[in-house]
């Protein structure tokens, strides 16, 4: 678990950067202004990334109102806030279902979900996923901070691979994923 903040990871970016750090996306300077622009789309950008066990979460749908015109009996609005599905329906129970814009569409009448949501406390988050989420910031912010094209990519290369090393120090946290046995497994065994 970490002890950092929205406004001390965007501080520290624009410490990499050579720039002062900031105490408040509020306070009317021109680096805290294009950190609190830049810091929502960065962060679910990161989030829809991976399924990271920090940001997943589930529940059970329950149909809205209002049904589809034809094909499926029931809607099912997706959460406010939704990132990605991982996963529609109890493991190794998926109901025939399509995503329309912010809706599932099923003949289901309730509807497990497993999603990445947008987890905005990032003291939740993992340490490694921090330090990602500081090097694309300082990526996000090289540009408009320092008008420097070689230093923002410098900065993208060093935040994909310290993003990759999170994603996979993130997913060794979970056992591994079984595949069931098709019937075209076991006819060969």
């Amino acid at each position: 678990m970490s002890t950092a903040s929205p406004v001390s990871i965007c501080s520290n970016a624009l410490q990499r950067l050579g720039d002062k750090p900031i105490a408040d996306f509020e306070e009317g300077t021109k680096p805290a202004s294009l950190a609190a622009n830049l810091w929502p789309g960065v962060r679910d950008a990161l989030l829809r990334s991976h399924p990271w066990n920090c940001a997943t979460k589930r529940v059970i749908l329950a149909p809205a109102a209002e049904s589809p015109a034809f094909d499926y009996t029931h809607k099912f609005m997706l959460p406010g806030d939704w990132l990605k599905t991982l996963q529609v329906g109890r493991r190794g129970v998926a109901p025939e279902y399509r995503v329309e814009g912010r809706c599932i569409l099923s003949d289901a009448t309730q509807l497990p979900l497993v999603y990445v949501f947008r987890n905005e406390v990032t003291a939740t988050w993992d340490d490694s996923l921090v330090n990602a989420a500081t090097l694309a910031m300082a990526a996000a912010l090289a540009y408009p901070i320092t008008a420097s094209t070689s230093l923002r990519e410098s900065l993208l290369q060093e935040a994909q691979y310290v993003l990759r090393q999170a994603k996979a120090m993130d997913g060794q946290d979970d056992p591994p994923e079984e595949l069931e046995a098709s019937g075209l497994l076991r006819a060969r065994f």
